[in-house]
C-alpha cells in the first residue's frame, strides 16, 4: 500500500514500522472473511482492511475523529486476520501504534474514561478484584443480569499445590483475576507437572503481565508493569528455572510480544527478548512430555473452544486438542471454530453487545455436538461464555488433574 507519512507522525517512535506494515497490506480483502466485527456489521470499516485504510488516514496527516475511534474500538485483536492475510501483514502491532496516535487526539466522552480507568485500576489488583468478586456473590440476587453474567457460576476451590522438590522447575504466571475467578486453575497446573516430575514455582513479586493497561489507551503503563515483571521473573530464570509458563493464553501472547514492545528499551531489550524466548503456554509444555505415566482417564464429552490468543497470536491451534485425546478424552466437533468468542479481554465490558452475539454464536457452536462441558484455555474466555448460564466452562487442565488416579503411599499412581 502506496504511503507517505506526515511530518508529525515521522517523529512518533515506532513510524518506520507502522510505514513497513502499511506497505505489506496489498489490499486483497481476505481478512475481511475472517474477522468476526466485519461478519456481525458489514461495514468495511469494521473490517481489518478499512481500519488500516483509517490508521494510513490519520499517519498521512487525516484528523482522527470520534468515528474512526469507534471503528478502532470495534476490532476484537482477535488476530484471526493475521491468520488469514496471505501477505503476512501485521495488523496487531499496526493496529497498536493507529490507536496509541488516535487516543491521543480524540479525547473520550467521560462515561468511556472512567470505564477504562476502573477497568485498569481493578482488574490487575488481585486483592481488590477478589473482595469486588466476594461482594458481588453475596448480592448476587439483587443485581441486575448483565452483572450477574460477569461473576463466576460456579468458582471451583484451589486444591492444595504439592510441595515436592524436583530437578526441573518452571515459573508459573500466577495472573490477575483468575485467582478469583478460577483459583483451581493454577493449583491443577502445579499438581499434573509434579506427576511429571516438574516444580512449580510461582514468583510473588511478579505481577499483571500488562496487557490490560496496554490495550486500555495506557501502553506506557503496560510497558512499565512488563519492565516489573521482567526485574521478578530475571533472578530465577538466572537460577536455572527452564521456562516462563501461563494457563491463560492471553497473557502468554502478551508475555511472548515484551521482546517486540521493548526492542528499543536499552535496559530492558535483551532481556525482554529473552523472556518472550522463554514464555511458554502450559499445553507447550505438556505435550513434549510422556503423558501416558500420568495413566488419566474421563468418559467426559468435551468441546474445546480455542482462545484466538492461543490459536491466532502463539500458533498453537490443535495443540491442546491433540493433548487431550493423547490422554482418552473425547472431543466433539466444533464448527468455525477460527472465529472469536467475543470475550477480547476487556472487549466485553467496553463492547457489550457485539461481545455477547459473538458469544452467542460461538456457544451455539461449542454445543452443537452436545458436550457435557467446554474447556478452554484463557480466563476472560472462560468466564465470558460461562457467563451465558448454558453448558459448563472450564479451564481444561481442571479436567486432566481431575482424570488423573489417585497415588499410593510411594506417590505412584493407583491404576486398575
Amino acid at each position: 500500500m502506496q504511503t507517505t507519512l506526515s511530518e508529525q507522525a515521522r517523529q512518533l517512535p515506532r513510524a518506520a514500522e507502522a510505514e513497513s506494515i502499511l506497505r505489506t497490506c496489498v489490499h486483497c480483502g481476505f481478512c475481511n472473511a475472517t474477522c468476526p466485527t466485519y461478519q456481525l456489521l458489514g461495514d468495511e470499516l469494521d473490517g481489518p482492511r478499512g481500519r488500516i485504510y483509517l490508521i494510513k488516514q490519520v499517519l498521512e496527516g487525516h484528523e482522527a475523529t470520534a468515528k474512526t475511534q469507534l471503528h478502532l474500538d470495534r476490532c476484537l485483536s482477535c488476530r484471526n486476520c493475521e491468520t488469514t492475510c496471505p501477505s503476512g501483514v501485521d495488523y496487531h502491532n499496526l493496529l497498536d501504534i493507529g490507536r496509541a496516535v488516535v487516543d491521543a487526539a480524540v479525547p473520550r466522552p467521560l462515561g468511556q474514561r472512567l470505564l477504562r480507568q476502573g477497568l485498569r485500576a481493578l482488574a490487575p489488583n488481585p486483592a481488590l478484584f477478589k473482595a469486588l468478586i466476594g461482594t458481588g456473590a453475596t448480592l448476587r440476587p439483587w443485581l441486575p443480569e448483565a452483572v450477574q453474567g460477569k461473576l463466576p457460576r460456579q468458582v471451583q476451590p484451589a486444591k492444595a499445590r504439592p510441595a515436592t522438590a524436583h530437578a526441573r522447575r518452571v515459573l508459573l504466571l500466577e495472573g490477575c483475576v483468575q485467582a478469583s475467578l478460577s483459583p483451581n486453575t493454577n493449583a491443577a497446573t502445579a499438581r499434573v507437572l509434579d506427576r511429571l516430575g516438574i516444580a512449580v514455582e510461582p514468583v510473588a513479586e511478579a505481577g499483571c503481565c500488562g496487557a490490560v493497561d496496554y490495550h486500555l489507551d495506557a501502553q506506557e503503563a503496560g510497558l512499565e508493569r512488563a519492565r516489573r515483571n521482567i526485574d521478578a521473573w530475571w533472578p530465577h530464570l538466572e537460577n536455572s528455572a527452564e521456562a516462563l509458563v501461563q494457563t491463560a493464553s492471553g497473557c502468554g501472547a502478551f508475555i511472548k510480544d515484551y521482546g517486540h514492545l521493548l526492542a528499543h528499551d536499552p535496559r530492558y531489550a535483551a532481556r525482554a527478548e529473552r523472556i518472550s524466548a522463554l514464555a511458554r503456554d502450559l499445553v507447550e509444555v505438556l505435550r513434549d512430555e510422556p503423558l501416558e505415566q500420568l495413566h488419566a482417564h474421563s468418559d467426559q464429552r468435551l468441546a474445546f473452544h480455542c482462545p484466538c490468543s492461543l490459536q491466532h497470536a502463539q500458533k498453537l491451534g490443535g495443540a491442546v486438542e491433540a493433548v487431550l485425546k493423547r490422554l482418552g478424552f473425547e472431543l466433539t466437533e466444533v464448527p468455525d471454530s477460527h472465529l472469536c468468542c467475543g470475550s477480547a479481554g476487556t472487549y466485553s465490558l467496553t463492547q457489550p453487545e457485539l461481545a455477547r452475539q459473538l458469544r452467542d454464536n460461538k456457544l451455539n457452536a461449542l454445543e452443537s455436538g452436545r458436550p457435557e462441558v467446554i474447556v478452554t484455555a484463557n480466563i476472560g474466555c472462560q468466564t465470558h461464555l460461562d457467563g451465558a448460564g448454558r453448558t459448563p466452562v472450564r479451564h481444561w487442565i481442571e479436567l486432566v488433574e481431575a482424570a488423573l488416579p489417585p497415588l499410593d503411599s510411594s506417590h505412584q499412581p493407583v491404576t486398575p
